[in-house]
């Protein structure tokens, strides 16, 4: 998405006063537990500053140029139209009974929690081409699974978060790597990417914890409190039913692969991989000129049709119960779309308040001294502005720019660690803000309270910022990846078993 620059005459523009909206969008949230309310009050508080004591500029803000313009906007009207068709693939699978079927395999071949989480990872990093398809796609199809064991629906939503942004943010093959090729200028995007890749501490770490919390059977802060309320439940959600028994577990792998297969072939497309003569581009650069929101409108309608011919033919559903599971997903997604709208707004009044402007100036005014340091403060700041506006990718147009600019002449490998912290920290900053779209969509797929998920995951992700914070102090000191992954893959796995220990002493 281009991030346009609003021209402001507003005393708060560039200001600290520019991240308050988003602030008092998390305050409230986290007070009054209602996602839509707090989104709005903290649009209505940035009305309030952009339009400075005129109704009309208020007005303006919020509506003309907050909610009507964001829920006009190309880009995010393609992503809404991609969300209407998840869910309406998501219709299908179920109606076809695909997902009962699945869930059918499931119960035969999974035989612990412990593997029906594994399995909900393994999914999750399947299905690394989009964060969103990857939120709505893994909570429908696991979630029967996952009630049947008992994992708290605060744990599942964790598991699909943990394994939507993190893994597409080290996907070459995926919309997030188009995106941030397309913020870096003067360099070859998609090679920095890859080099970048080793240095994405927070993503790497995040699936590390992953796996070792689920294997060492670990539970800590409110997410313990969760499992546990869990465990003394019989069942929280009735079980997927076939409407046809003839629905097999190739009906749900089928469109699921259709997906994956289509979003791929549109995102090239779009990026000119198809085109002849001199704008053909090859598949790497095809990729990082990819526009995400038509590729994957693209791509969602292309298998919806092609889902539905398959139905058709195996005579599984009619062609009236097809059509009518695209109301039904755009019903399922009404929350979710709502919410995303009330935050692009609340970015929008943030854009018009100068918060990129403030961050911008801060950054460029640390990068004077500490050169070694200046991974991990780059990663903190990340951290910082994703958290307050729920945009990673906002957050990379910001950062990586200043970050090749400050760097790629004075220390090649420096830039490359640099680069990374501002993706991990913009992926870890997106991955605790109540207001990201990505911690939203993973609460709609796992059918959890959205303040619930926001403050078990939060536990989660700061421990695993907190070792990434050390180790990019130890890659801007010693430049070696190996030394850098070893002393955080072992503070995580020793700071589990402490825990482990301390939990199993105190009975």
């Amino acid at each position: 998405m281009e991030q346009q620059t609003v021209e402001s005459v507003s005393s708060f523009y560039g200001t600290f006063w520019a991240l308050i909206p988003p602030l008092v969008a998390i305050v409230a949230a986290l007070i009054n537990k209602g996602a839509y309310s707090s989104l709005f009050i903290g649009v209505l508080v940035g009305g309030l500053f952009v339009g400075q004591g005129s109704f009309s500029g208020f007005l303006d803000a919020v509506f003309k140029d907050g909610i009507v313009k964001q829920v006009s906007d190309p880009w995010n009207v393609g992503i809404l139209f991609f969300l209407v068709m998840l869910g309406a693939m998501v219709s299908l699978m179920n109606k076809s009974g695909g997902s009962a079927a699945f869930g059918e395999w499931a119960k035969r071949h999974i035989k612990s929690k412990a593997g029906a989480q594994l399995v909900t990872i393994c999914l999750g990093v399947m299905i690394f081409v989009d964060d969103y398809f990857n939120c709505l796609t893994v909570g429908s199809v696991m979630r029967p699974v996952t009630d049947k064991f008992k994992v708290s629906h605060e744990k599942l939503a964790y598991l699909i978060d943990a394994t939507a942004a993190p893994v597409c943010i080290i996907a070459p093959i995926s919309s997030w790597a188009a995106a941030v090729t397309g913020f870096v200028e003067g360099e070859d995007g998609l090679s920095l990417f890859m080099k970048a890749i080793p240095y994405n501490f927070y993503a790497l770490f995040t699936i590390v914890a992953l796996f070792a919390l689920i294997l060492l059977k670990v539970e800590f802060g409110p997410m313990r409190k969760y499992e546990s309320a869990a465990e003394k439940i019989e069942m929280r959600t009735q079980e997927l039913k076939r409407e046809d028994s003839r629905g097999t577990v190739l009906d749900m792998i089928f469109p699921i692969a259709s997906l994956i297969f289509f979003c791929v072939i549109c995102l090239i497309y779009t990026g000119g991989f198809f085109a002849s003569g001199e704008e053909h581009k090859g598949i790497t650069d095809a990729f990082g000129s990819s526009d995400a929101s038509v590729g994957l409108t693209l791509g969602s309608s292309a298998a919806f049709i092609v889902t539905i011919i398959w139905y058709l033919g195996r005579r599984v559903m009619s062609i009236r119960k097809c059509m009518d599971c695209l109301p039904e997903g755009f019903k399922a997604m009404v929350p979710a779309i709502l919410i995303l709208i009330l935050a692009w707004s609340l970015k929008s009044v943030t854009d018009a308040l100068g918060a990129k402007v403030f961050v911008t100036g801060l950054m460029s005014g640390s990068a004077g001294g500490l050169m070694n340091f200046m991974p991990a403060i780059i990663f903190l700041i990340g951290i910082g502005l994703a958290f307050s506006t729920g945009t990673s990718w906002g957050t990379f147009g910001i950062l990586i720019p200043i970050v090749v600019a400050a760097f790629s002449d004075i220390d090649y490998n420096l830039m490359i660690i640099s680069i990374s912290a501002c993706m991990a920290g913009a992926v870890c900053g997106d991955h605790i803000s109540p207001i990201s779209d990505t911690t939203i969509m993973a609460s709609a797929g796992a059918e959890c309270n959205h303040v619930n998920h926001v403050s078990s995951q939060f536990t989660y992700a700061l421990s695993v910022a907190g070792v990434s914070f050390v180790s990019y102090i130890v890659a801007g000191f010693s430049r070696s990846v190996v030394l850098s992954l070893s002393v955080g893959v072992v503070l995580i796995l020793g700071g589990l078993l402490v825990i482990k220990k301390m939990q199993k002493n105190k009975g």
